[in-house]
């Protein structure tokens, strides 16, 4: 799946996300109330990164790991859209930024 695909389908499960929400409690989620959701995820992912390190003991950390991950990403595909954020080009042009600082860096 390439970015744009993976966007969609996040964008898929946000409305149905919206849409529950809005049935159970009369209102979706604020973008405010995602980026805290996402902070929450943020959270969860660096204890199973702590788990995989070894110093944590959390059973199937790998499979969860991979899981967090992923709920990571939905988190900043949706929050770009939200944001009108060209996750792309951005993507594109901070490693640009990042590649020409470490180059910089570099001793002769």
């Amino acid at each position: 799946m390439d970015l744009d695909a993976l966007t969609q389908r996040a964008l898929q499960i946000h409305h149905q996300y919206q849409s529950l929400n809005e049935s159970r409690f009369g209102r979706g989620w604020t973008r405010d109330e995602i980026a805290l959701g996402f902070m929450g995820d943020v959270g969860d992912l660096m204890k199973l990164v702590i788990a995989q390190n070894g110093v944590r003991d959390i059973p199937d950390s790998g499979a969860k790991l991979a899981h967090e991950l992923a709920d990571c990403l939905w988190s900043v595909l949706v929050l770009s859209q939200l944001y009108h954020v060209d996750l792309e080009n951005a993507f594109t042009q901070t490693m640009n930024e990042i590649e020409a600082h470490i180059t910089s860096q570099k001793r002769p």
